[in-house]
């Protein structure tokens, strides 16, 4: 009987050493697991620091890029110009774009606070613009409708055709418009005028 009872406390007490062996790989494997979720995470954290330091360097470049080409447009136009200002800025998860005409200090929405043909102006420097950061870039091939029609004074219509022209041969870009603007026509290289007669259209060549 003692015999008997000794030979069950052996089985159970190597039945015990068993599952604390299992227990002990368990926690062996449960460590490892542990260690390379924490590098796991270490690793995600530092790319994460490692995107946002590009992304936050990228969008200081894009402000420059885009302030200054804008700026330079309106400075060419107007004698008291606005300064041209972006801002980048975190809404609901993503990030947004600001944009702001800016003048001693005091940053104006462009379209509550100023003229149309500063806002014209603006607008087509910033196609302009966007267009030399695409990656890659579209054909280089521009075509628009009554550009600057807003930009109107005694010398601003032809100040702003020659911004157009200046702008069209520095970045090589083809520029096909519509327009009445005397200004924007005698500026151009190639001008054609399209009227309507007995329902077609005929085009004459004008330079």
């Amino acid at each position: 009987m003692f015999r008997e009872r000794i030979h069950t406390l052996r089985t159970r007490l190597e039945q015990q050493k068993g599952k604390r062996d299992q227990f002990e790989k368990m926690k062996v494997t449960a460590e490892r697991r542990i260690k390379r979720f924490v590098k796991s995470v270490e690793l995600h954290e530092e790319a994460q620091q490692l995107i946002q330091t590009v992304a936050r360097q990228t969008q200081e470049q894009l402000q420059y890029h885009i302030s200054e080409l804008i700026t330079l447009a309106l400075s060419s136009v107007f004698n008291d110009p606005y300064e041209f200002e972006v801002d980048f800025v975190e809404r609901r998860g993503r990030t947004e774009c600001d944009l702001y005409f800016v003048r001693d200090g005091n940053r104006i929405n462009p379209l509550d606070g100023s003229g149309g043909g500063a806002v014209d102006l603006a607008a087509l420097a910033l196609q302009f613009s966007l267009w030399t950061l695409q990656i890659p870039r579209s054909r280089n091939v521009l075509i628009l409708d009554e550009p600057l029609k807003w930009l109107k004074g005694s010398d601003l219509p032809k100040k702003g055709a020659l911004v157009i022209k200046e702008i069209s041969e520095r970045l090589g870009i083809q520029i096909i418009m519509v327009s009445h603007s005397p200004e924007l026509i005698e500026a151009a290289d190639r001008a054609f005028l399209v009227s309507l007669k007995k329902g077609r259209s005929n085009v004459e060549v004008l330079s």
